[in-house]
């Protein structure tokens, strides 16, 4: 596609609310306490779980694609306190350009993604940033459904 629009996405502070519809937030919590609806609620019983630390450099703020897992929830976190950016919407069928919104995450929390949230991220403004990544350990080979949002609606996005 020759000419694109490029939409402005405000990042909203994430909160257990406001991300309610894509997934949960997880802040610390007192060592002991019981299991309760403000822990992560994971479904990797279609695989083996795989919890792994990722390395990505220069990721920007700009996305045409947006992915989706429908076997497994996943979840995502920086180390080093280091804040983030990522475009959801809501699990569905393909989203629509007007239901991708995008969040900044503080470095003292992790969001788990519902099954079937789209997603695109991570994206940051450093130059390098780690990730600890729980997914299933073949999610990015039997489990990884992508739109290409560029194609569907001449759409790209960018998180201000």
């Amino acid at each position: 596609m020759d000419t694109y629009i490029i939409y402005k996405l405000p990042a909203q502070w994430v909160t257990p609310t406001n991300f309610q519809p894509f997934g949960q937030v997880i802040f610390a919590s007192d060592d002991g306490k019981p299991f309760d609806d403000s822990d992560a609620q994971l479904q990797l019983q279609n695989g083996i779980p795989r919890f792994y630390i990722m390395h990505l450099q220069k990721r920007g703020r700009k996305f045409s694609q947006i992915t989706r897992h429908r076997q497994c929830t996943q979840c995502l976190g920086s180390l080093e306190g280091k804040d983030w950016l990522l475009g959801v919407a809501a699990p569905g069928s393909k989203p629509e350009v007007d239901d991708i919104m995008a969040f900044r995450i503080p470095g003292n929390c992790f969001i788990k993604l519902e099954v079937g949230t789209w997603h695109a991220g991570p994206y940051f403004d450093a130059r390098s940033v780690d990730f600890y990544n729980l997914e299933l350990s073949d999610t990015n080979i039997n489990d990884h459904e992508t739109h290409n949002l560029l194609e569907s609606y001449g759409a790209e996005f960018e998180i201000i």
